[in-house]
């Protein structure tokens, strides 16, 4: 059920990330891999400053975009 909720998670947090960052997206498959990994990357950066990691579906998509919008960006700094 965590597999699910992962790729649900990560499907919302790329979109949303491809919406914010004025792109075209990589794609259904790579938006759902730059939400997971920007739903990793965002939940270490909010507990490094402190922030607890309980807030239910909204503040974990909250957090997915973040991580994913500072990845997209890393991303197209590399690929120009």
């Amino acid at each position: 059920m965590h597999f699910l909720w992962w790729i649900i998670v990560g499907l919302i947090a790329g979109w949303l990330t491809g919406k914010i960052m004025k792109g075209g997206g990589y794609g259904v498959l790579m938006d759902i891999i730059v939400g997971i990994a920007g739903a990793i990357i965002g939940g270490y950066l909010m507990r490094a400053f402190g922030f607890a990691g309980q807030g239910g579906l909204i503040y974990t998509i909250f957090v997915a975009v973040i991580g994913a919008v500072l990845l997209t960006a890393v991303l197209r700094m590399f690929n120009r």
